[in-house]
């Protein structure tokens, strides 16, 4: 635990004395990251491999120190004196949002070890690490300063992987809509910070909170106004609607790995910033965030369904694309407990954890299957998995287990639980229309859902000679499965049955305090 020096009159002090411990998986990433690019520069192309593996080590070891800090007890970077605020805070939040971060990203190194032929590997696993870094700093942080540095640091290098292929333009177009709409929102994030700091003299989430209760009547305005504009840059991180339309391109013209990556990891750092923002430091002002963020649910979840059924069997890279937009759906459905807890308690937002963590596995193995497809279908159809289950009859199970999951029928048994959790806050907040909202996108979900599911196990379609001679494979090696690709398939379908067995694994973070 960090204690800060306080001076001999009881004014805060600004020497600080580090946990190293509390703050070592961030740290570990940031220092792999360094290590793999100066790596790089003595390595051979042969070897380039070696330094992928030199990643996933280093997240295993960033995962593995989570271990002591599970007790979720431990800070740093405090200063004392009448009240005593932290910087960083290793709570139960914390750890989980940590796991969930590097587990993504151990999960996307090992999707593109095998996918980096194309693409500068030194650069892709240092940014792929840097962007981890900086997500896993994100739950950790208790003010609002250390929260935008650590959105930026998980953000940038996220920019320059989703253009990381030379010499494609749907890359580089796609790179530049993520750039200039993630620092228009970053724009307005800021204007908000500074609005809440002028109001309230101070950046540590807890003394805001405090503060904000007895804000004077004319700067009332102000307040709303910073509480509002700070929850842009972590709703855009969410896709939330109407901070969505980076989505589908982003997905369609990154890298599969990438597209995993942002999916997940993307949403877990804007989902576990908007609830720091909003039930640490401006609970007071839940009659402002509370219905806003409802809205935006409702209008996320039915925007995404809707566009994810408008794509069709033939249209290239639609099953990217309808990732995309399913990934919007499924953010709709994670806001939703955190607009509840501004009409219950603080413990709503866990269901949003909960969620998440079953998102997580199962949306990854759905990309690593998308991401095997398109080793012998390059431009990745909804088409090209019909039949799947004649030619890989287990990447079909798994892509049907997986689709199940996110459509919440069983056998997928959590992603059924999971919903049923959310839709239960929604109700316990007396969000009636919410949960009414969310059970007609449900539904509209099931068909996009089941179509590519039935899609996987019909007879194959014999494809036009054209398309045919367009998408054969030039050599044969490209047919073998790299090892580190099917280790993810493995993993995902592993975590999602035992998930599916043993639910409240996961389910438990909803009905507990996690702060």
């Amino acid at each position: 635990m960090t204690v800060a020096a306080g001076s001999a009159t009881g004014a805060a002090s600004l020497v600080q004395s580090v946990d190293w411990l509390a703050i070592a998986p961030p740290v570990i990433a940031a220092a792999t990251a360094l290590l793999v690019l100066v790596a790089d520069l003595f390595t051979g192309e042969r070897r380039k491999p070696l330094l992928g593996y030199g990643a996933v080590a280093g997240l295993v070891a960033a995962l593995a120190m989570l271990i002591p800090l599970r007790a979720g007890d431990r800070s740093t970077f405090c200063l004392t004196g009448a009240t005593q605020a932290c910087s960083y805070t290793a709570d139960h939040f914390a750890l989980v949002i940590q796991a969930l971060v590097l587990g993504g990203a151990l999960l996307t190194v090992l999707l593109s070890i095998g996918d980096t032929r194309k693409l500068p590997a030194g650069e892709f696993w240092f940014l792929l690490l840097s962007s981890a870094a900086g997500a896993a700093l994100l739950p950790a942080a208790r003010d609002l300063a250390t929260l935008v540095v650590a959105l930026e640091v998980a953000s940038l290098p996220a920019f320059a992987l989703v253009g990381i292929k030379r010499g494609d333009r749907r890359s580089s177009e796609a790179a530049l809509k993520f750039f200039l709409s993630s620092v228009v929102a970053t724009a307005v994030m800021l204007l908000g910070v500074s609005f809440v700091y002028a109001t309230t003299g101070t950046l540590h989430l807890t003394e805001i909170a405090g503060r904000l209760d007895d804000v004077p009547g004319e700067f009332s305005t102000l307040a709303e106004t910073g509480v509002v504009l700070t929850l842009v840059g972590f709703a855009f991180k969410t896709a939330a609607a109407p901070f969505h339309f980076w989505v589908p391109d982003t997905y369609v013209g990154a890298p599969l790995p990438v597209a995993a990556y942002l999916s997940v990891v993307g949403k877990a750092v804007g989902f576990s910033g908007l609830i720091l923002v909003t039930v640490i430091g401006f609970p007071s002002y839940a009659h402002v965030w509370g219905p806003a963020l409802a809205v935006l649910a409702a209008l996320t979840m039915t925007i995404g369904n809707l566009a994810a059924l408008r794509q069709t069997a033939t249209r290239a890279r639609s099953a990217v694309r309808l990732l995309a937009w399913s990934s919007v759906g499924q953010a709709g459905y994670l806001l939703v407990p955190i607009a509840a807890a501004a009409y219950a308690d603080d413990a709503q937002a866990g269901a949003t954890v909960a969620y998440a963590l079953m998102y997580a596995v199962v949306n990854l193995g759905a990309f690593a299957v998308a991401a095997l497809v398109a080793r012998t279908h390059p431009g990745n159809r909804l088409g090209d998995y019909r039949g799947l289950y004649a030619t890989r009859p287990l990447a079909a199970l798994a892509m049907g287990f997986f689709l199940l999951c996110l459509a919440g029928l069983p056998p997928g048994i959590i992603g059924l639980f999971a919903k049923v959790t959310v839709f239960s806050s929604a109700v316990d907040a007396g969000l009636g229309w919410l949960a009414v909202v969310m059970a007609v996108n449900v539904v509209i979900a099931l068909y996009y859902y089941l179509r590519w599911t039935a899609a996987l196990f019909r007879t194959p379609a014999q494809a036009p000679a054209s398309e045919a001679a367009s998408e054969k494979t030039p050599t044969a090696p490209e047919h073998r499965v790299p090892a580190p690709l099917t280790l993810v398939i493995v993993l995902t379908a592993v975590a999602g049955i035992t998930l599916s067995g043993a639910p409240q694994l996961i389910l438990r973070f909803a009905a507990l305090s996690l702060f």
